[in-house]
């Protein structure tokens, strides 16, 4: 298990800090199955990201430089 959620954890668009150890490099949501977290709780946090990359909180990914496409 390399994630730990704390028991007094909020669970909101606006914890930065706590979402942003559950996206990987590239702005994807690390699965449920890595992180170890509860199925309850992924739910919760998976709103959570969606409702902050609605929000232009977080990124939706990585940016690409317009000059070096591929």
């Amino acid at each position: 298990m390399r994630y730990h959620l704390p028991a007094d954890a909020v669970l909101d668009y606006k914890n930065f800090g706590l979402i942003q150890k559950y996206l990987n490099d590239r702005g994807k949501i690390v699965p449920r199955r890595i992180t170890g977290i509860s199925a309850k709780d992924q739910r919760k946090l998976v709103s959570a990201i969606k409702k902050a990359r609605f929000l232009a909180l977080l990124t939706t990914g990585r940016v690409r430089n317009r000059e070096n496409r591929y």
